[in-house]
C-alpha cells in the first residue's frame, strides 16, 4: 500500500472528475493521498475534499508563486487554518527563482512565516525550492537553530549537496515522477543515497506524470509507476519501498496517523 504525499485534486485535470481519480488511486493501492494548497482561496475546497473522503487528508499554505498575492496573509489566519479537521500539514511554501512570479524578498519573508507556525503547532512544513538552493538552506538553517520543525523537501529536483545540507537539518525528500525521466540522471543518483527512513513518494499531480504516462495528465495512482521505478532503482522490492515510504508518511504527519 502507498501513500501519495503531495497532489493538488482541485487542479484542472484532476477535480472535473475527482471521484474516479479517487477509485483509480485505490485500485493502484494508494492508501492515503495529502492534497496540497497553494494559494488561502482554495483552502475550504482543499479541506472540504479532504473532510469527505476518509483516505485524503489536506495542507494549508501559500505557494511562492503566489507570495505577491498573499504579502499581508498574517501567522494567525494560517496558524487558525491548521486548527480544522484533517489538515495534517503546513504549505506548499518555499522559495521559487526559476519564474520569479513573486518579490523574493516577500517569498522568504512568507517561507519563515510558514516554519514560524510549523514550529509552533509541530505541523510538518512543506517545501518548494526551484533554483533557490543556497537561499533556502539558509533560511531552513536559521530557523532550525532557533527551534526544530518538522519539514519535507516536496518534488526533490536539487542537487546532492543541498540533499545533505537538508538531510542533516532532520528534513525528509519526497520524490515524484521526475525520477523517472530519462534525462533524470543526477536526481536519480541522489535517490539511491537517500536514507530509507527519510524517503515519501508523491505524484504532484495533475503535473510530472511519470514513466509510462508522459504526455498525460498526472494523478494520485501513478504514483505506484513512480515507486516502482525507485524500488528497482534502490535494490529492494516495491513491497518494502511501500511499506517503508507508507511508514514515513505517517511519522512524519503523524496527525494523519492519529
Amino acid at each position: 500500500m502507498l501513500v501519495d504525499s503531495h497532489c493538488h485534486l482541485q487542479y484542472k485535470g484532476l477535480v472535473e472528475d475527482q471521484q474516479a481519480v479517487l477509485e483509480r488511486a485505490r485500485a493502484a493501492g494508494v492508501q492515503g493521498m495529502l492534497n496540497i494548497s497553494t494559494k488561502s482561496a482554495e483552502w475550504d475546497d482543499v479541506v472540504g475534499t479532504a473532510q469527505r473522503e476518509p483516505d485524503v487528508w489536506a495542507s494549508v499554505g501559500i505557494h511562492p508563486h503566489e507570495a505577491d498575492a498573499h504579502e499581508d496573509l498574517g501567522r494567525d489566519k494560517l496558524l487558525a487554518a491548521t486548527k480544522q479537521d484533517k489538515v495534517v500539514g503546513i504549505g506548499e511554501t518555499g522559495l521559487d527563482y526559476y519564474y520569479d512570479r513573486s518579490d523574493r524578498d516577500v517569498q522568504k519573508a512568507l517561507f519563515r512565516m510558514h516554519i514560524g507556525v510549523a514550529r509552533e503547532t509541530q505541523l510538518p512544513v512543506i517545501i518548494h525550492t526551484r533554483d533557490a538552493e543556497d537561499d533556502t538552506a539558509q533560511i531552513l538553517t536559521e530557523e532550525m537553530e532557533q527551534g526544530a520543525f518538522p519539514a519535507l523537501i516536496h518534488c526533490f529536483t536539487a542537487s546532492a549537496d543541498f540533499g545533505r545540507t537538508v538531510l542533516d537539518l532532520g528534513l525528509s525528500i519526497s520524490l515524484s515522477g521526475i525520477v523517472t525521466f530519462k534525462n533524470a540522471r543526477d536526481l536519480q543518483a541522489v535517490a539511491k543515497n537517500v536514507p530509507k527512513e527519510r524517503l515519501l513518494v508523491e505524484t504532484d499531480s495533475p503535473f510530472l506524470a511519470p514513466v509510462p504516462h508522459r504526455g498525460k495528465p498526472c494523478e494520485p495512482a501513478f504514483v505506484r509507476n513512480t515507486a516502482e521505478f525507485l524500488a528497482d532503482l534502490r535494490g529492494e522490492t516495491l513491497e518494502h519501498l511501500a511499506e517503508t515510504t507508507t511508514r514515513n508518511f505517517f511519522e512524519l504527519f503523524d496527525r494523519a496517523a492519529a
